[in-house]
């Protein structure tokens, strides 16, 4: 703590009169509302004009306001309590930026302020607004109140753009806050030593009309001190209300998130020891020379025993380089791997940082629900959550600190991870989720909507929160949430050296915000920021209904990147939301469909259904470019755009760096145990290692970016849970000592699996879905081969979609194809430091099948030197033949090969 704050401490005293707010209750009514009501069913659509749907344009429309909230409005009543008083009149000039904006507004009633209104306007939005529809002698026949953020957007507009800091920003002897809070009556600064004792100061803030924000200098440095701001606002259905709130723009806080911490984040205190000089893997020249591998930060060493108990869980975890873990992240990066990308760990509202509970597991049988009925006796208050409950975007999650209630520490510790990872020659990814906040409205865990209520969120057209992300919708289309999302990203980018980032539900947000965020990480960090996320296109804002959305097919030309589901679909089988018999019965390319039908399946898949999965599976080893030619199995020769996958176009991407290939993360369940449910029970543990692998290899050869959960590579397995964001660390273990998986740990939790449990059970019993540690170790040492391969295969790696067209071409294609083996050649012509040319062959069939392939007679094809190598871990894949003079391939069983032709130079 710098000495001018503990000289204002000393000047301040013990708590003053007037600080009693800041150490209350969360929230006071000043004011109580005389009007009950909350919808808010018109809309202001910018400084001037309003939108009232499904309202006739002939009727007498009039806005009232009460600075004190005291509006009485009834039907067939006068309206009582109005201080202001504005008829409207109808609006017949809606510019077009306003109509696309709110296309989404139903057709009524366009009214416009009078002029006598605009003056007093940003005044009459501090209080209680209401639009009321009358009869001829001013009785209510119907009134509503409206939508903010039109309007706000249009008068403070400047605030989006302002390059002043929000925040706390201490430094050259005062500290600077701003927050953003246009339609709050009062905004004052509380003042803590720490993060438990009560308040020693009280702060007024001063209004900038201009911007909407409340802003003081202090003419004290307080960095190391910890505040919380009083903002007296209207609330619909409440009144005004004085609510204590933490920073949205806070940098660290206190334990659970109760004060904000004032932080300098260039203070030589808050670095690790080495941070200023530390080095930084250097920014990739493309993005498909990225292979992500996705982990949480509890899962990697909560578990691990050669990791300093004091560390498990921890961010500092990553820093024991002698660690089994770290050891294994090593290996990973000297294969292949490039970026660690880390699950959310901003500040998580669900994970208590203080006391959190661990469950007593009993010894219980595989399919028995007695480990889940410990685990979730106590999931609402143990240390595990997957972290997709937003609290504070900005700070770092306060759980994986080693102390939660010193704000400098998970700042230095979560920067000593980054840099332990910078030193293993790994990038470092995060998972940041601005589509939805945790909680909206007067929860404890709002932050944003009690300080700018019915601004941040997006709402339905009577003015309730949207849900469709599972949470409380954000609305980035509104310039400070976008705003709030850009300054974010730059800010991890800039003072964490986050080195990509993954976008939960990134097809919720504006293309246009999301393209605003890659130039603000770009600038902030000096170098090209990677960024990808889920361009899901569903909820309120599908097909564009709100706006461009950033989803699949609408980031063409943006350089961003949205996660594939055509191939993983047709690789696994099924969907993520099958349940009862569908769970076994639909079955993917990788686990039987039509050729190895389960008990289930008998009969239900045909040879058309294979060929089909056959052609999605080319399509994202193409990148899922939507202009990329092939012959599908049907015997036309088209375009991806052209093949179908559930109703869509299966290409749908302008370029591979705009791509992400994979077959399992975090969610749903991992792909060995959609093999668990779906190959034939029979099948052995270590032919199940070896369909894992072949998941793997579709991966590792798609162009694009290739994207793997972490464990993928050691049989990982959450014993079947479908759904493990609250299920403990017991169904979300790593084992990097590489002899359990985690199979048969139970039946999955009840909450989302146990509609399933009776066909569950004999799965878990099932000991051929548990593999031993020689299986464990073999998919370990194979799946590095993979990224070996395409670490040193520049063809699997095209930058361009040209030259994926030009260079790319799948074999044994069409209507008399051979399903079960997948072929794709790629030549190597006049591209430096590629092979002449390479030939994959991906065998999904247990047994070992010949290809005929014209095209490839008489070369000089040899298996890859990684597969051929005396330490190569697949010993199958060297049975593989090729037959020069006939162009034949022989490739074992549920195997993939890679056959190269090296160049003449390569040769000599």
């Amino acid at each position: 703590m710098r000495t001018t704050f503990a000289l204002l401490l000393a000047v301040a005293g013990n708590a003053q009169a007037g600080t009693a707010d800041c150490d209350g209750d969360a929230a006071r009514v000043l004011h109580a509302a005389a009007h009950a009501a909350t919808d808010a069913r018109a809309y202001w659509l910018d400084g001037t004009r309003i939108r009232w749907p499904a309202q006739p344009a002939d009727a007498r429309y009039r806005l009232v306001a009460s600075s004190s909230a005291g509006l009485r409005v009834e039907r067939g009543q006068a309206v009582a309590g109005a201080d202001r008083s504005y008829l409207l009149q109808a609006s017949h000039d809606l510019p077009d930026a306003v109509a696309a904006r709110f296309r989404f507004v139903g057709e009524g009633a366009t009214l416009r302020l009078p002029d006598e209104a605009k003056a007093g306007l940003r005044d009459l939005l501090r209080g209680q607004a209401m639009l009321v529809r009358e009869d001829a002698q001013g009785t209510v026949v119907d009134a509503t109140y409206l939508q903010l953020p039109g309007v706000l957007d249009a008068l403070y507009a400047e605030a989006a753009a302002d390059r002043a800091p929000l925040g706390a920003t201490p430094g050259d002897g005062a500290t600077w806050f701003r927050l953003w809070a246009p339609t709050a009556r009062d905004v004052s600064l509380c003042l803590y030593r720490d993060g438990a004792s009560a308040a020693i100061e009280l702060v007024a803030l001063a209004r900038d009309d201009r911007t909407g924000q409340w802003l003081d200098g202090i003419p004290h440095d307080l960095r190391g001190g910890y505040y919380t701001y009083l903002v007296d606002v209207f609330v619909p259905g409440i009144g005004i209300v004085r609510n204590r709130v933490t920073d949205p723009y806070s940098a660290s806080l206190t334990t659970d998130s109760r004060r904000s911490y004032i932080a300098d984040l260039d203070d030589p205190a808050l670095q690790p020891a080495g941070w200023e000089d530390a080095p930084r893997p250097p920014a990739l020249a493309s993005n498909t020379d990225m292979a992500i591998y996705e982990l949480h930060v509890r899962d990697f060493s909560i578990g691990d025993a050669s990791v300093p108990t004091s560390h498990r869980g921890k961010y500092l975890a990553f820093t024991d380089a002698g660690s089994n873990g770290m050891r294994h992240l090593r290996a990973l990066g000297d294969a292949g791997i490039t970026d660690i990308h880390l699950l959310p760990v901003f500040d998580i509202a669900t994970i208590p940082e203080a006391g959190c509970a661990t469950p007593t597991i009993p010894k219980a049988a595989a399919d028995s629900d007695a480990q889940q009925a410990a685990v979730m006796a106590v999931a609402s208050k143990d240390c595990f959550n997957w972290g997709y409950d937003p609290f504070h975007f900005n700070a770092p999650e306060g759980s994986y600190a080693s102390d939660a209630a010193d704000g400098a520490v998970r700042i230095r510790e979560f920067r000593a991870m980054v840099q332990a990872l910078h030193a293993a020659g790994l990038r470092v990814g995060m998972d940041v989720v601005y589509n939805h906040t945790t909680a909206s409205g007067q929860s404890p865990r709002s932050v944003l909507d009690r300080i700018v209520p019915g601004y941040y969120q997006r709402l339905d057209a009577n003015g309730k929160v949207e849900t469709s992300t599972c949470c409380d919708n954000t609305a980035t289309e509104h310039a400070m949430m976008a705003r709030l999302m850009r300054d974010s990203v730059a800010s991890w980018a800039r003072d964490y050296r986050i080195d990509s980032f993954r976008f939960d539900l990134m097809g919720h947000q504006s293309r246009d915000a999301m393209v605003e965020v890659q130039r603000a990480a770009d600038a902030a960090a000096g170098r090209h920021i990677p960024l990808v996320g889920e361009g899901w296109n569903f909820g309120e804002v599908a097909n564009g209904a709100r706006f461009p959305q950033a989803a699949q097919g609408m980031l063409n030309g943006s350089g961003i990147a949205s996660f594939s589901d055509r191939a993983r679909d047709a690789l696994r089988g099924g969907g993520c939301c099958d349940g009862g018999i569908d769970l076994f019965a639909q079955q993917g390319l990788l686990n039987g469909l039509a050729y190895a039908p389960n008990a289930s399946a008998r009969g239900r898949a045909t040879r058309r259904d294979l060929l089909h999965a056959a052609d999605l599976a080319r399509a994202g080893l193409a990148g899922t470019l939507r202009d990329y030619r092939t012959t599908f199995a049907d015997g036309r020769r088209a375009s991806l755009s052209a093949l179908d996958y559930a109703g869509m176009e299966a290409g749908y991407a302008s370029q591979p760096g705009e791509v992400v290939n994979y077959v399992e993360n975090h969610d749903n369940p991992t792909l060995w145990d959609i093999h668990a449910l779906k190959l034939p029970q029979a099948t052995s543990a270590s032919e199940r290692a070896r369909v894992q692998l072949l998941g793997a290899a579709f991966v590792a050869f798609s162009q694009g970016i290739a994207y793997f959960h972490a464990g993928m590579d050691v049989l990982r397995s959450k014993s079947l849970d479908r759904n493990s964001f609250d299920s403990g660390d017991w169904f979300n273990r790593l084992d990097w000592s590489y002899t359990n998986n985690g199979f048969g740990a139970g039946l999955p939790p009840e909450q989302d699996n146990g509609k399933d449990w009776a066909l569950l059970r004999p799965v878990l019993r099932n000991p051929n879905a548990k593999p031993s540690p020689v299986d464990i170790a073999w998919m370990r040492d194979a799946f590095r081969d993979l990224l070996r391969i395409r670490a040193s295969t520049p063809l699997l790696r095209l930058g361009s979609a040209d030259d994926v067209q030009r260079r790319l071409a799948f074999r044994n294609v069409g209507s008399k194809q051979d399903p079960l083996v997948v072929v794709g050649h790629l030549d190597g012509d006049g591209m430096p430091g590629a092979y002449r040319e390479v030939l994959y062959l991906l065998n999904v069939s247990p047994e070992t099948r010949t290809l005929a392939l014209p095209e490839e007679v008489g070369k000089a094809y040899a298996l890859h030197p990684v597969q051929a190598a005396d330490g190569a871990a697949d010993a199958r894949a060297k049975q593989a033949r090729y037959a020069a003079k006939d162009g034949t391939f022989t490739v074992p069983g549920r195997t993939a090969v890679v056959f190269v032709v090296e160049t003449k130079k390569d040769r000599q």
